[in-house]
């Protein structure tokens, strides 16, 4: 049976952990592309000389060349800009945007059956914009943020109540970016929603300190940003979709209706698996959750717009 091919567009940090953990996996061969000459093909070597360690069958290949992604069963897009101390993940929005837009064209000449998992900031924007160039059905388009924004939230969750991260379960709704809608009475640990088990006045500042997860980090690093779990939050995603897991994960997904929003990606809980997302599961909110959403809604539209999609 051969490999499935996942081509990541993006050598840097997120891009090259990614790589690290397919290969590590074993989950499928591996081209990681970069623009700048000698250094995916760098990462990639020394990522092929590990995988006798790992006792890895994985290929990796560094190329600067898109024709090495055809044929790709996901395609995976890190490139752009990291978001730097002080900068919104809008700031990053008209530099990317330009970035993500020869990459959609690329990704559709050489990869016309491809999943697509967007992972530039701003995300939600990036989908959507990965979407109308490629030309793509919208279920192979999605963003990873909510994966990430809920893996933020369980962590935050399990060090308050102190269990195992792996006992919460965290549901996220909204933009990737600082309105967020972090959702605690559909978050449980082994079945029992937090608002049982944490008091409101500490749910908000879990709540506040998952919007505000990946400015702390980047003010922490000061010299770049997260990489670690967004890397392994795209891996959920693409195991998922490769292995045909039918899997629950929040992710930016084509609204076309769902949650009385029509024609926008954004966050919510989604089954992904080989068609990519196969179904929204669109969840009874209460008032003031319909009102928090509508407003990261209105802002991921807002910024739709000002790049003219």
């Amino acid at each position: 049976m051969k490999k499935k091919k996942v081509s990541i567009i993006g050598a840097g940090h997120v891009g090259a952990s990614t790589a690290q953990l397919l290969a590590l996996y074993g989950i499928s061969d591996v081209v990681l592309f970069d623009i700048v000459e000698g250094m995916p093909q760098g990462k990639a070597l020394d990522l092929s000389e590990a995988c006798p360690l790992w006792n890895s069958s994985s290929s990796v290949i560094g190329t600067n060349d898109y024709a090495d992604t055809a044929g790709s069963d996901i395609i995976v897009v890190t490139a752009g800009i990291a978001r730097k101390p002080g900068m919104s993940r809008d700031d990053l929005l008209k530099t990317n945007a330009d970035v993500v837009s020869a990459i959609g064209l690329g990704i559709a000449k050489g990869s016309p059956d491809a999943v697509i998992i967007a992972v530039t900031n701003p995300m939600d924007v990036m989908a959507h914009l990965l979407f109308k160039t490629t030309g793509f059905p919208h279920h192979r388009v999605m963003g990873m943020g909510g994966v990430l924004d809920a893996a933020r939230f369980s962590t935050f969750v399990a060090w308050e109540l102190k269990v195992s991260p792996g006992a919460v379960n965290s549901v996220i709704l909204g933009g990737h970016g600082d309105q967020m809608v972090p959702m605690p009475r559909f978050t449980t640990v082994n079945g029992v929603p937090i608002t049982e088990l944490i008091s409101e006045d500490r749910i908000k500042a879990l709540v506040e300190r998952t919007r505000n997860g990946g400015a702390e980090i980047v003010s922490l690093l000061k010299t770049g940003s997260a990489y670690y779990a967004p890397a392994a939050s795209t891996i959920a995603m693409v195991k998922a979709i490769l292995f045909d897991e039918k899997r629950p994960l929040p992710a930016a997904c084509y609204l076309s209706g769902q949650y009385g929003v029509d024609g926008l990606y954004v966050g919510v809980p989604a089954i992904l698996g080989a068609g990519g997302v196969e179904k929204i599961i669109e969840l009874k909110l209460n008032e003031k959750e319909r009102e928090a959403f509508a407003k990261s809604t209105a802002a991921v539209a807002g910024l739709v717009k000002i790049i003219n999609l």
